[in-house]
C-alpha cells in the first residue's frame, strides 16, 4: 500500500470508498464508537502497562489543544456518524482539558453518548462536575480489592482513592458504573471472586478483560495471561452463571447472569475469542493520530492536517481513508503478529 507524506493511504488504494455517510471499512463494518485519548500520562504504574519509572511523556506541544480536539469531535459526530465518544488516557483525569472537551462533545447535534475510562483517582471530587459538563457514565479500572495485591499491581497504595471514586461516580448518577479488571497472572484467580462479590454488593457492573500485548516492555506472554475460559471456570465454582439472553451486538463483553438475578458479569476475551468481526471503533490518540484498530502499526496524522490549515473536507477524507483500510482483525493469533510500538497508555483504552 502506498502512502502520502503524512502516512495517509493514497486515493484509489481500495476503490469504492464512500465520500459521505457511515464510516465504513471494506468489510462492511460501520464505526460509530470513537475512543479519544486525552493524555499519555498516568498517576499509576500498572505492571501490565508501563515500567515502574514511567515513560517519556509526549511534549505538550504535540498534544491536541482543546480547540483542535473539539473540531475533530465535531467532524466525527456531524460528518462521520459517530454516536458514542469515550475519553481515555493514559489517565483522562490528569488532562487539563477534560471538562472543556466533554462540554464541547455534549453541545454537538446530534448529541453523542459520552463516557470515560479512568483509574478513579480524584474522581470522587470531580464526578458531580463531570456529570454537569455532560459525562454520561464511567468505567473505572480496578483489578483487585485486596490492598496488598492492588499496591503490587499498580505500584501505588491508592486503593481507597479508587473505591471513593467509584462511590462518587454512583452518587453523581454516572450510571451504570462499570469496573474494568485485568487479572494479574500471579494473583488474579484469587482476586476475581472477591472482586465480583464487591461489585454485586455495590451494584457495579464488572467487566473482566483478557490481558493483551500492549505493555511498554513487550513482555506479554500468552502462556502467563489468564484466559476467559479459566476465569469462567473459577467464577462458576462460586456463582451460578448463565448466558445473558440479550443480543450482544457489537459489545466486546460476553455477559453472564449471576445467580439467576439481573446482575451480570462480562468477560472480554480479546485474545482467545476475538470479536473483530463486529468491531465498531475508531481511535484518536492524544497527539492527533487516527488508528483503525487498537493494534494498528500505522496511524494517520490529523494533527498535521489541522496545523497545516486543512479544511473539514480534507480531514474527513483522511479519516475515511484510514477506516476504509481497516484490517479484518487484530492478528494477535497470527504467526506474523507484531505488537504495536506504542503501549496502551499512549494509544488509549
Amino acid at each position: 500500500m502506498t502512502v502520502t507524506a503524512l502516512g495517509l493511504p493514497t486515493l484509489g488504494t481500495r476503490p469504492g470508498m464512500p465520500a459521505s455517510g457511515p464510516l465504513l471499512d471494506t468489510y462492511g463494518r460501520i464505526a460509530t464508537d470513537l475512543r479519544v485519548s486525552l493524555t499519555d500520562r498516568c498517576n499509576l504504574r500498572c505492571t501490565y502497562c508501563m515500567p515502574a519509572e514511567g515513560l517519556d511523556w509526549l511534549p505538550g506541544s504535540q498534544l491536541l489543544s482543546a480547540a483542535e480536539l473539539s473540531r475533530l469531535l465535531r467532524i466525527a459526530v456531524t460528518r462521520l456518524g459517530i454516536t458514542n465518544v469515550r475519553f481515555t488516557g493514559g489517565e483522562p483525569l490528569v488532562s487539563r482539558n477534560l471538562e472543556e472537551v466533554i462540554t464541547a462533545a455534549a453541545a454537538l447535534t446530534p448529541r453523542p453518548t459520552i463516557a470515560m475510562t479512568t483509574n478513579g483517582i480524584g474522581l470522587a471530587a470531580r464526578a458531580a462536575g463531570l456529570k454537569r459538563a455532560g459525562l454520561d457514565r464511567v468505567n473505572v479500572s480496578l483489578d483487585t480489592v485486596d490492598r496488598a495485591h492492588f499496591t503490587e499491581i499498580t505500584r501505588r497504595d491508592r486503593l481507597d482513592d479508587v473505591l471513593a471514586g467509584l462511590a462518587g461516580a454512583a452518587a453523581a448518577g454516572l450510571a451504570p458504573v462499570k469496573v474494568n479488571a485485568v487479572l494479574d497472572p500471579r494473583t488474579g484467580l484469587d482476586d476475581v471472586v472477591p472482586l465480583l462479590r464487591f461489585c454485586l454488593e455495590h451494584d457495579y457492573q464488572l467487566r473482566i478483560i483478557e490481558q493483551m500485548p500492549l505493555d511498554a516492555g513487550h513482555e506479554w506472554s500468552r502462556d502467563r495471561a489468564i484466559s476467559a475460559d479459566t476465569v469462567l471456570d473459577t467464577l462458576r465454582r462460586h456463582f451460578d452463571l448463565r448466558p445473558d439472553p440479550a443480543p450482544r451486538g457489537s459489545a466486546p463483553a460476553a455477559l453472564w447472569r449471576v445467580d439467576g438475578g439481573a446482575a451480570t458479569v462480562g468477560i472480554i476475551a480479546s485474545v482467545s475469542e476475538a470479536f473483530c468481526g463486529a468491531c465498531d471503533r475508531t481511535r484518536l490518540t492524544a497527539d492527533g493520530q487516527v488508528r483503525s484498530c487498537l493494534f494498528s502499526t500505522a496511524e494517520t496524522d490529523l494533527r498535521g492536517l489541522l496545523r497545516d490549515g486543512a479544511d473539514d473536507d480534507e480531514i474527513e477524507a483522511a479519516w475515511r481513508r484510514t477506516m476504509w483500510a481497516k484490517p479484518a482483525g487484530h492478528g494477535i493469533n497470527d504467526p506474523s503478529f507484531v505488537q504495536p510500538a506504542r503501549p496502551m497508555s499512549a494509544i488509549g483504552g
